[in-house]
């Protein structure tokens, strides 16, 4: 039971390194505590492995990847959009980050994110796989762990790159890297022919168009600081 702990744990770190939803984590790390976020994806990983090597391997259920697919995009939009809201909206002038959000609607966010964004992905066709020819809880307890580990790694770089970048400027970065794993998600599914790199070059337009118009409003758009002191008062 050990030796398939050690071999599921090997295989889900190795799948998870550059894998979306390890993108993913960096993202989470840069906008939410990083405990809210590994706690998120801990409960996540626990769901969707249980699911990969138990109800995969035992009743060969095929799940609706489109579907998933759809639903999964639709969270990763609303969650780039919340956030790019609440970049531009917060008070131009102030010194301090906008106030981030609470702790029990990020744990809520990363929980289901991550969820979705698992289910039918590579990483679960892998525990099911290693799940038909070995015991299927050594492999539910490696992967778990292979699949947090990897997410922990990605919120550590995370927040030690997040230590040297401004903090409204991370906000705006997190919300358009959800607009791409969105769209990354949607063509994954539904033109696979493009792969990998294909989709990824195809993702990254939407975003770059809403970078440049946020960058665009954000430099001629916003409204024009007035001094308030009372001419009569002005030496």
């Amino acid at each position: 039971m050990i030796a398939t702990i050690a071999l599921s744990f090997g295989v889900l770190f190795l799948a998870e390194l550059g894998d979306k939803s390890q993108l993913m984590a960096l993202t989470f790390s840069l906008r939410y505590r990083w405990w809210v976020v590994l706690a998120g994806i801990s409960v996540a990983s626990v769901a969707v492995n249980l699911i990969a090597a138990g109800v995969g391997h035992f009743l060969g259920t095929a799940l609706p990847a489109n579907a998933i697919a759809i639903v999964t995009a639709l969270t990763l939009l609303v969650v780039g959009l919340w956030t790019l809201f609440d970049a531009l909206t917060s008070d131009n002038d102030a010194e301090e980050a906008p106030e981030p959000p609470s702790t029990r609607n990020a744990f809520l966010v990363v929980i289901s994110a991550f969820t979705l964004a698992e289910l039918g992905d590579r990483t679960m066709f892998a525990a099911a796989a290693l799940a038909s020819n070995n015991n299927w809880l050594a492999v539910w307890i490696g992967s778990v762990i292979g699949m947090v580990a990897a997410g922990g790694l990605a919120i550590l770089v995370g927040k030690i790159a997040g230590k040297h970048l401004p903090e409204r400027g991370i906000a705006i970065a997190s919300g358009l890297l959800f607009l791409f794993f969105a769209g990354k998600t949607v063509l994954d599914a539904f033109v696979p022919s493009l792969g990998g790199w294909g989709s990824a070059a195809a993702a990254v337009i939407a975003p770059a168009l809403v970078g440049i118009g946020v960058a665009v409003w954000r430099k001629y758009g916003r409204p024009a600081v007035h001094d308030s002191e009372p001419a009569e008062l002005k030496g």
